[in-house]
């Protein structure tokens, strides 16, 4: 699918919608799908060229540039985020997209990204063209087969948006997987990378030539019975793209913060998010900035309006994002669930830094003592990483995160023992913190932290006999 977005200090009202259809001409046809969210340009036997996607009002600085880059010119906050996304397999779709983009522009001002794509042409459609898959819910792919849904993107940064859930969710109830093709210059948001991480669903890179290769994994990939497929040797072993191994290691740094927090008592007055602001502002000095299902992250940061969808969406849990100011990349993730003992929020939230800036190891204790005694910590586990600044994952290797320490929370030290979670047969100085015990691993630089905290791990289960 090849993208256009207006960014417009105004809404995009049905006048101004109205006009950006007509870019078609008397040719094509307008239809609405998912319940209205989705208005797509058709041809007159009802196959899809063009999608637009219902206006979101963004109220986060600095989304327009995480997802577009810097010099969008994106109006100030609030501003209104239309995405015009036009078919692969139809040669006029994209001049289609951008004109109903550059349509609106004129109408309501503000931006088109990208800026080269804005137009005021009509665009004239030959009968007999259009995309060459759908999906039962009417959302359109490049290639749709018996296994799998195929989409091709081409833009700087792949974003969890409404469409992507949209199509995960859809492929997954039917059964399909869904494989994301991209050129090797672009990255995804980790959001999407997380989304991507399991099978059945495939993140392909196509290189030069007929490279493919997963670019996760590195797996060189070959299409085979209507899906993206790793090649095998003749000993049936895997084969790892040179352009994917061959990467240099990066200068930058990430501090990936991965905690639980467990609400015990669980009243109409519970407010969710607390322990995620505690963790943002112990390590950046401020809380996060947005909060929202998907990117762009739109709505300001408020825990009481968190607290409402997670609660409209129980016993179903509730997947949500929040990102940080302009000037230090921060993203995290939220995931509200009902357990047995409770509502559990499990937070992975993770802050970039530059080779001349220094993550701040030494909050992470006292971060685990304030969320173990005021947010009913489980367990946090803190690493560092070798990977970019802007959060963003390239097609190329980067090498796990570290352990740096590990938390386990007041419960879990009850049901271990005191005395046994003060002393693992290791060369450890736990730190009791109240009822948690903390345990530091280093700094994020020796990989062996990883099997000191496996033996970690091993000596917590083993809960020793009653005697």
């Amino acid at each position: 699918m090849k993208d256009v977005i207006a960014l417009t200090p105004k809404m995009p009202d049905s006048w101004a919608v109205v006009a950006g259809l007509y870019a078609g001409g008397p040719d094509v046809e307008a239809a609405g799908v998912n319940d209205g969210a989705v208005v797509q340009l058709r041809t007159a036997d009802g196959r899809p060229l063009v999608a637009v996607e219902a206006p979101m009002l963004v109220h986060v600085a600095g989304e327009a540039e995480r997802l577009l880059g810097d010099g969008v010119g994106a109006p100030p906050v609030p501003y209104w985020w239309t995405e015009v996304r036009a078919s692969t397999a139809v040669p006029e779709a994209a001049p289609l997209a951008g004109s109903v983009a550059g349509r609106l522009r004129m109408l309501l001002g503000g931006a088109v990204w990208p800026a080269e794509a804005a137009s005021l042409d009509v665009v004239a459609v030959p009968p007999g063209t259009g995309v060459t898959g759908i999906t039962e819910a009417g959302l359109a792919v490049d290639v749709l087969t018996g296994s799998t849904a195929v989409v091709l993107v081409d833009r700087p940064v792949v974003p969890l948006n409404a469409w992507m859930s949209e199509i995960l969710r859809t492929v997954a109830a039917a059964g399909l997987a869904l494989q994301i093709v991209t050129p090797p210059h672009v990255r995804l948001t980790l959001p999407l990378r997380t989304a991507l991480a399991g099978a059945p669903n495939r993140w392909v890179v196509q290189d030069s030539g007929n490279l493919y290769y997963d670019g996760l994994s590195g797996a060189e990939l070959c299409w085979q019975d209507g899906t993206f497929t790793p090649v095998r040797t003749e000993t049936g072993e895997g084969r790892v793209a040179e352009v994917f191994a061959d990467a240099s290691p990066a200068t930058d740094r990430q501090l990936i913060v991965s905690f639980r927090v467990l609400h015990e008592n669980v009243t109409d007055d519970l407010v969710l998010g607390g322990a995620l602001r505690t963790a943002w502002t112990a390590l950046t000095g401020s809380g996060p900035g947005g909060w929202g299902t998907a990117e762009p992250v739109n709505l300001p940061w408020s825990t009481d309006q968190l607290t409402a969808l997670a609660r409209e969406r129980s016993p179903e849990p509730t997947h949500l994002l929040a990102v940080g100011h302009p000037g230090r990349p921060a993203l995290a993730t939220l995931r509200v669930s009902r357990t047995e003992g409770g509502v559990a929020e499990d937070v992975i939230l993770t802050l970039g830094y530059g080779p001349d800036e220094t993550p701040p190891l030494d909050a992470v204790e006292p971060l685990a003592r304030t969320l173990a005694t005021e947010h009913g910590l489980t367990s946090m586990l803190a690493s560092l990483r070798r990977a970019r600044r802007d959060l963003t994952v390239p097609p190329r290797f980067e090498a796990p995160p570290i352990p740096v320490s590990f938390t386990l929370g007041g419960a879990d030290v009850r049901a271990a023992g005191l005395d046994h979670a003060l002393r693992p047969p290791l060369d450890l100085s736990p730190v009791r913190l109240g009822t948690a015990v903390h345990y530091p691993l280093g700094d994020g630089t020796d990989a062996q932290a990883w099997t000191v905290l496996q033996r970690l791990s091993a000596h917590l289960r083993a809960v020793p006999a009653a005697g």
